[in-house]
């Protein structure tokens, strides 16, 4: 009965509970009540809206995990699909610091050879058909090697249409929703779960360390949702990092870059098959969890205290487009402070995805850090923050302001 006066309207109740001084809630009667009524009254003194699980034989209509990892996973799917352009800008950046070449992969004539065969004799080597500067030697074109160098973010963006298309801007999208959808499908309704339990733990054995109940919860849920999710997070980066050398060849899927990556490293082994190879699976998870918890941490003491604010202007009368406002736009903020702050750490996990297998497995994130410090500063550290931050903002804004919105939807439809 204690859990159920937890209201689940967390666009509004929420916040009360988390701001309240730890007088403040000593002061009101958490005691649990038999009847019905007692709890509405409770709940009325309070001033917040009765949920629907507090009404009798209302508890087919609670909002539910199911709808939870359903309302998450539609915010994935419109993040993902939406700025995976800029997260393909960014990993293309990162690879380049890190050693990534990115000149044509025909620039010399054993390439040529392996790849048109002795009877190929002429090859066209300009970065587009439409550029000004390419050279002429012997009977095949070649481009100057700056042409296939990345010099920042916009120039990401336009080489990429220019050599490979518009469509490679969307390179990695089927990854990145198959690991999107159940990331966020677990990361947010999972972050409501702790949250929930963790706020209900402080009130009755530390009411002063309510403040960091959305640190905690942020962090627990992230780490939960990482390391289920990392290969295909794995497959994600270096299917966005590397370039295919053949025009027009279908480029490998998820499950095909994955084979490839574990047959690296069977090959570097002999062939020999064993457990142990399959580790290189999880290469750079310990970097992916030094990114991903701080950025939570970050994210939702942000993002939470900044709500609380917003939603206390408007108070009981929120509608829906209070909701998405304040939510949007707490969540833009937040997430573009947790990207910017967070991008060295990034910038070594895309490093750890994306190095040779075998150095992969004896590399440790502190040493990758100390690698990029090394070969860039601090510049090398903060490589592709722009298109980073471009896009956490964004990504974070219209997740957490679409799933609060299905939730409001279905609270209100559960109400009536």
């Amino acid at each position: 009965m204690v859990e159920a006066e937890r209201p689940e309207n967390i666009w509004v109740a929420s916040e009360m509970s988390s701001s309240s001084s730890p007088a403040a809630i000593e002061s009101r009667d958490f005691s649990i009540i038999d009847s019905t009524d007692g709890i509405r009254d409770d709940v009325r003194r309070l001033g917040i809206a009765s949920p629907p699980q507090l009404d009798k034989g209302s508890s087919k209509n609670d909002l539910g995990f199911t709808e939870r990892v359903l309302s998450a996973a539609g915010a994935a799917v419109l993040s993902a699909v939406t700025l995976n352009p800029l997260d393909v800008v960014k990993t293309r950046l990162q690879a380049q610091a890190a050693g990534l070449s990115y000149s044509h992969p025909l620039s010399n004539s054993i390439g040529r050879m392996a790849f048109f065969g002795p009877n190929m004799m002429f090859a066209d080597l300009r970065c587009s058909p439409s550029c000004s500067r390419a050279g002429v030697q012997g009977t095949v074109s070649i481009c100057p090697p700056d042409c296939f160098q990345y010099k920042g973010t916009f120039d990401v963006f336009t080489k990429i249409i220019r050599q490979e298309g518009l469509s490679r801007l969307w390179r990695g999208t089927n990854a990145g929703l198959a690991v999107a959808v159940p990331m966020v499908g677990m990361y947010l309704p999972f972050y409501d779960l702790f949250r929930n339990r963790l706020e209900i733990l402080s009130r009755e054995k530390a009411p002063a360390t309510t403040w960091c109940v959305p640190v905690v919860a942020g962090s627990l849920a992230r780490s939960l949702a990482c390391t289920v999710c990392y290969p295909i997070d794995l497959a994600r980066t270096r299917m966005q990092a590397f370039k295919e050398a053949k025009s027009g060849m279908k480029p490998p899927g998820v499950l095909k870059t994955l084979v490839g990556v574990v047959s690296e490293v069977r090959t570097a082994n002999n062939f020999e098959s064993s457990l142990h190879n399959y580790r290189v699976l999880y290469r750079g998870l310990g970097a992916q969890l030094a990114r991903d918890v701080p950025f939570s941490a970050i994210l939702w003491g942000t993002l939470e205290a900044m709500r609380r604010r917003l939603l206390g202007v408007v108070g009981n009368d929120t509608n829906l487009l209070g909701v998405f406002g304040a939510n949007f736009s707490t969540g833009f903020v937040a997430g573009s402070i947790a990207a910017a702050t967070t991008c060295p750490l990034d910038v070594a996990r895309t490093r750890r995805q994306i190095e040779d297998p075998g150095r992969a497995l004896i590399m440790t994130t502190r040493q990758t850090l100390v690698e990029v410090w090394r070969d860039g500063g601090m510049r090398g550290l903060f490589m592709g923050m722009g298109p980073r931050v471009a896009r956490a903002g964004p990504s974070v804004g219209i997740v957490v302001s679409f799933y609060e919105v299905v939730k409001y939807v279905l609270h209100h439809h559960a109400s009536s």
